[in-house]
């Protein structure tokens, strides 16, 4: 026993240094800066979807931002289970066990395309329903532009899940290079796809969604060929076709995917119940919230950038049994992380009035966007990083339980109750709901900035 003992601690210098190796500078940097500009992509196509949507008129806006946040909602189960398979992926590549990395693969893919299509039809049949309970009286205009805009992108469901787990997958091995080019090309299509349907074919909110129906199918098949192509290391899927379904390893999957997606669902839910205060201070405040959400979203995506690369650096470190790299490389990518949000929210705040007028919006609509823009920016800045980033470090080490606990009770007991409180007793109005966001954040983030501390994460075990 004391022989074994002496052995691994011999090897363990010699490990720490393989993965610190691994994940140096460079390496980081070649992670993540891809995953910068992809996650930039993603806003700058949604940014274009809403600015071609304006020209159809404030009703398509507000609609179209009406079921994308119910999406949100409905999505969320496949979005858990890819940070779920890439977590496996990520620890079993760490490990250097290629063969359950590639089976784990599979069952991911597998689980993800069977919920998302339990999700569509669930879209399609409900999505009237979900319409009224969530948003309540709605305009005739707005509601008519929302039904239209549900039907044709929850057709993209599957596509959607094939994609994000093809995508969970390259980040899981380190390859952000080929998700970026991919967002590159989707986003081309989607910008020409836009102004044929809505400019030329003069099909207005159905033509934006029968865009983004056609871009989805197009990235889903690319990376599902990509991916089949690789029969080199550290993962393949050959032989993808003949599906067979793996409880132990599903269960793996699960044991990240579930909490997660417990934990985003209830965001999103609460986010949801938050947004109903936005129609009773009419159309203006619901199309404010819209533009004010699409500007702010280039704040944060950096977060969700770095937050990607968290997944995978120490889901590998944790694999390997590195836990002193997986604490060196998380303080060096949240460093990194704050440093970029400042910088870009900063400009947000300075540019404020130029970018809100590239909008095609009424003055009550304007002055809303501006005012949501100014608290936005502020909180992200103080507290997004610690909220958002760091719970990933958490999950890529199988600590998704406290991170779906404290996400959770703070959302309700700080972002939803406060919401209601500021917005209605307080007579805030709709200001009220972007403040208590702002506490949200610092909330849950000090949390996990303890539990993180402590180290009660190294106890946590996933594979």
């Amino acid at each position: 026993m004391h022989v074994l003992s002496s052995a691994q601690d011999s090897s363990r210098p010699q490990q720490i240094q393989t993965m610190m190796e691994k994940w140096n500078g460079k390496a980081l940097f070649r992670l993540i800066w891809p995953l910068v500009i992809e996650q930039i992509l993603a806003v700058t196509m949604g940014a274009a979807d809403t600015v071609m949507m304006s020209s159809v008129g404030e009703f398509a806006v507000s609609g179209v931002n009406i079921v994308d946040n119910i999406n949100n909602l409905l999505i969320i189960a496949f979005g858990a289970l890819c940070t779920g398979g890439a977590v496996v992926v990520s620890q079993y590549i760490g490990r250097r066990d290629n063969r359950n990395a590639s089976l784990a693969a599979k069952q991911l893919l597998y689980t993800a395309t069977l919920i998302s299509v339990v999700i569509m039809a669930v879209g399609l049949l409900l999505r009237g329903p979900l319409v009224r309970i969530l948003y309540g009286r709605l305009e005739n205009d707005v509601r008519e532009a929302s039904m239209t805009y549900f039907f044709m992108t929850a057709l993209s469901f599957p596509a959607l899940a094939v994609y994000s787990a093809n995508a969970a997958l390259f980040r899981a091995v380190g390859n952000s290079k080929i998700t970026m080019r991919i967002a590159f090309l989707v986003n081309v299509l989607n910008i020409g796809g836009n102004a044929f349907f809505i400019f030329v074919l003069k099909l207005g909110v159905m033509g934006a969604a029968l865009s983004t129906l056609i871009c989805r199918s197009a990235a889903a098949a690319i990376t599902l060929v990509l991916l089949r192509r690789n029969h080199g290391r550290p993962i393949s899927l050959a032989g993808l076709h003949k599906i067979v379904f793996m409880r132990p390893m599903i269960t793996r999957i699960l044991n990240v995917g579930i909490p997660s997606g417990l934990e985003s669902s209830m965001f999103q839910v609460g986010r949801l119940l938050t947004q109903r205060i936005f129609p009773v201070f009419g159309t203006s405040a619901i199309a404010g919230n819209a533009i004010a959400g699409v500007i702010n979203s280039f704040s944060f995506m950096p977060g969700s950038a770095y937050g990607m690369a968290l997944l995978t650096v120490v889901g590998q470190c944790v694999g390997a049994g590195d836990y002193d790299a997986a604490k060196k490389q998380t303080f060096r990518i949240m460093k990194h992380m704050y440093l970029t949000m400042f910088i870009i929210s900063g400009l947000i705040l300075i540019f404020m009035e130029p970018l809100i007028s590239i909008f095609s919006l009424s003055g009550a609509a304007h002055d809303y966007a501006k005012s949501f823009l100014r608290i936005h920016c502020i909180s992200m800045i103080a507290g997004w990083g610690m909220s958002f980033g760091l719970p990933n470090a958490l999950r890529a080490a199988g600590d998704a339980r406290y991170v779906m606990w404290v996400a959770t009770i703070s959302m309700w007991t700080v972002r939803v109750s406060l919401a209601y409180l500021l917005a209605f007793p307080l007579h805030v109005g709709p200001l009220g709901v972007w403040i208590a966001m702002g506490c949200d954040f610092i909330s849950r983030g000090s949390f996990y900035c303890i539990r993180w501390v402590r180290g009660r994460w190294m106890s946590k075990k996933v594979i």
